[in-house]
């Protein structure tokens, strides 16, 4: 099996978990993350390979986190992400990305990111549940934060905590690049 294909198998699984587990129906589900019931069940079916978009979107509407939805080993207390393990969700032909460290769910879904982003390049976010907060550290470069509508420059060195419940959007507006550490904590869903 490949990677693709169990990364696919995983997304199923343990979106169906998950939402047996919150007790959500299929419509329930769809109108909370705002994709189709048609996109859930493809989902749920291993049928479709959604875009990070969607998958976040789903994870933010069950309250766990990216790496809950695609873990494929339920591990030990102590769980090692080797460096070959890490999950790359977003990249650019110029080659910015951002890529998923390590994440848990206690108390309630926290993720470590690693980012590098190239000279004019941006990453946008759609708004995460009321409660969400993102916390960045910029290691190289100098990091452009828009956070509904409002720029705030982070240089190097520096670190940025914000509640992440609007737009926002990761930018290099400078002509080095920006590599950043990144933590995102969404608060449990009940």
């Amino acid at each position: 099996m490949s990677d693709l294909e169990q990364l696919t198998q995983s997304l199923a699984r343990n979106v169906k978990h998950w939402r047996t587990e919150r007790g959500f129906t299929l419509d329930a589900l769809a109108a909370r993350a705002g994709v189709s019931r048609g996109m859930l069940i493809q989902i749920e079916q291993a049928r479709t390979n959604p875009s990070i978009g969607t998958v976040v979107k789903i994870g933010d509407a069950l309250g766990v986190s990216i790496t809950t939805l695609l873990d494929y080993e339920q591990g030990p207390k102590v769980r090692i992400v080797p460096a070959e393990q890490t999950v790359r969700l977003w990249s650019t032909e110029a080659g910015s990305y951002h890529r998923l460290l390590a994440g848990t769910e206690a108390p309630g879904p926290l993720e470590m990111w690693d980012w590098l982003l190239l000279p004019h390049e941006g990453s946008p976010s759609d708004p995460h549940p009321d409660g969400t907060v993102e916390l960045v550290h910029v290691t190289a470069g100098e990091l452009t934060l828009v956070v509904d509508g409002v720029p705030h420059r982070v240089p190097e060195g520096a670190s940025v905590t914000f509640e992440a419940n609007t737009p926002h959007e990761y930018r290099n507006d400078g002509t080095v690049e920006t590599r950043m550490i990144m933590a995102v904590s969404v608060p449990f869903v009940r």
